[in-house]
Order: structure tokens, then C-alpha cells, then sequence
């Protein structure tokens, strides 16, 4: 089986929709989601065709749950399970509950909403809302504290590397794991550090996004804290899709972050050192100011493993 995965390694792109939903308990759910299994590929591409210029784009993932529940005639993916949360000394990984997970992007919001509003369609009646979220890109792919995002993703070859699943777990080849939480910011706090404090909590420079010089980039800085590697040496990345919302009128700022992965061990590391530290207590020093309130692990599949879940 060929296995052309998802659109997990473009950019973040311009606007983007995220949706989370809960699966209800009837046959009709579970079918209404394996017809989309097998329509949502002609949607996406139904939309490129009536907007081209905007680019859409839309990814479908699935929680350990609803993965058994609709597929119990297929092997589960090794390493999709329902996310424990991760308690530091200080901070907690939260866990929240998620079967099904959409992620649209759009160069146009209007486009993005047309997509997103195909999709639910498709699934009224068998699912109940969780969480959506309207993100945007924010100047030069900016997060809402003012740092470019995602300068270190994996680029070409190495985005499929460690994005996508490859031989090394031949029957979900194509596929890759999603890790998602939503992030609220205390702007308040965060705007009363000085510049060069905010610059030691990132790791880089606001304005240049240039690297602080190890002499005085702090151990809990967030980009040292997420710096991992493997037993030879080698760096292990995810790539990072993560985009800024906001309320302002309800004084809500955040990010949202999603990680896809060749594995969701590298993703769990990132967040053990961000949230227990290594070594202990050493944790990522944005926590102080970025609070998670939700945290779910979807496993998405190829195109050709969706088409073969919709049998």
C-alpha cells in the first residue's frame, strides 16, 4: 500500500482552525465517521480546486479511544495511547479528553471556515463539541509574546524524517502523531519582564531571532529545555505548527501548540524536560508565564490507511 501521508509538513500557513471533538455513543456516530474516513480526501481536494490562491489544507487525527472503538479489526499505532499528564514540581502537563481531531489551514479565514464547516457537517449528530480554536499568523510568524515560532523545524527531507512514520512501522508508514495543547499566556506578567529577561526566557533575540550565545542563555531556557537527542548524539526534532489566538476583549492570549512526529516519544520528552526538567526541577522558565489547559494525542493516518478505515 502506497502511504502519502497527511498534510502534516507544510507551513502553519495564515489562518488555521483547530477542532477537537468527543465521539457519542451510537452506531450512527461510528458511521458517520467512517463515511468521512472515505470523503475526506475528495473535500480537501474539491476545495483546492474552488480556491487554489488560498491554499487549504486539513488534517484528520484520532484519540486512542475512538481509534479502538472504531477499529477494533485493526492494529492499534504502537505508540498512540491516551496522554498521562506530567507533573513537575511546579507545573502540570494537563490531560484532556479528545477522539477526533481536525486541523484546517487557509491562506483566507472564509475559506478556512468553509472547510471546517464541510467537515462538521459531515459529523452532526455524532460528535459533541470539546474545544475549536481561530488561529492567525501574527506578523513575521510571531507568537502573541513577541518571539518568531518554529525557527527550528526540520526542512525537505528532514520535515518527512521526523514528521512521518516511515518503514520502521510499515503498516501505519504515512502516518504520524499529533500532540496538541492550547496555551494561556499571562500578558501582564510577561510585559513586565525587560526585553533582555523575556530574550533569556526564549533562548533567542526578539527582534533579530538569533540564538543566545551559550555564556548567557540560562539552562531553563525554552529552546535549551526542548534541545534533545538521541544516544549517538544525533538531535531529534518535531515539526511545530503552532499558531497564536486571542480574546482580547476577554483578556485571553495564547498559543496553540501541535507537534507532529515519527513518534510521539520525542514528543513526550520534550515535555518531561519542559515540565520536570533535566535535571529534575530544571523546567522551561515560559511556564511561569504560559499556562496549558488542555493536552491530547491523535494518531493521523495516510491518505490510503483513511481511505481503508472508511471499509
Amino acid at each position: 500500500m502506497h502511504a502519502n501521508p497527511q498534510d502534516v509538513t507544510i507551513s502553519p500557513g495564515v489562518h488555521a482552525i483547530f477542532m477537537v471533538y468527543g465521539l457519542n455513543k451510537s452506531e450512527y456516530a461510528d458511521n458517520a465517521v467512517k463515511n468521512l474516513c472515505g470523503e475526506f480526501a475528495a473535500i480537501v481536494r474539491s476545495m483546492r480546486k474552488r480556491y487554489p490562491d488560498s491554499n487549504p489544507s486539513a488534517v484528520f487525527g484520532f484519540g486512542a479511544k475512538a481509534w479502538d472503538r472504531l477499529f477494533p479489526d485493526e492494529p492499534r499505532p504502537k505508540e498512540l495511547e491516551t496522554f498521562q499528564e506530567i507533573k513537575g514540581a511546579k507545573h502540570t502537563a494537563v490531560s484532556t479528553e479528545g477522539d477526533l481531531f481536525f486541523h484546517v489551514r487557509a491562506q483566507n479565514m472564509d475559506v478556512a471556515y468553509e472547510l471546517a464547516a464541510i467537515i462538521s457537517s459531515k459529523l452532526d449528530g455524532a460528535v459533541y463539541h470539546i474545544d475549536e480554536v481561530h488561529g492567525f499568523r501574527y506578523f513575521d510568524g510571531r507568537t502573541i509574546i513577541g518571539f518568531v515560532d518554529g525557527t527550528e523545524n526540520p526542512e525537505n527531507d528532514d520535515a518527512v524524517s521526523f514528521g512521518v512514520i516511515g518503514d520502521e512501522d510499515e503498516y501505519f508508514r504515512g502516518g504520524s502523531y499529533a500532540f496538541v495543547q492550547k496555551y494561556l499566556h499571562d500578558m501582564k506578567a510577561w510585559n513586565e519582564l525587560a526585553l533582555i529577561e523575556q530574550e533569556k526566557v526564549i533562548g533567542r533575540r526578539r527582534y533579530t531571532d538569533e540564538e543566545l550565545g551559550e555564556d548567557i542563555k540560562p539552562a531553563n531556557a525554552h529552546n535549551a529545555v526542548t534541545n534533545i537527542a538521541d544516544e549517538n548524539g544525533n538531535e531529534l526534532k518535531i515539526i511545530r505548527a503552532n499558531m497564536p489566538f486571542a480574546n482580547p476583549s476577554k483578556g485571553e492570549f495564547g498559543t496553540y501548540f501541535i507537534g507532529y512526529a515519527s513518534t510521539f516519544s520525542t514528543t513526550k520528552r520534550m515535555l518531561e524536560n519542559m515540565f520536570k526538567g533535566e535535571p529534575e526541577g530544571n523546567y522551561d522558565r515560559l511556564l511561569d508565564f504560559s499556562k496549558p489547559v488542555t493536552g491530547t494525542l491523535f494518531f493521523v493516518p495516510s491518505w490510503e490507511l483513511l481511505e481503508k478505515l472508511a471499509e
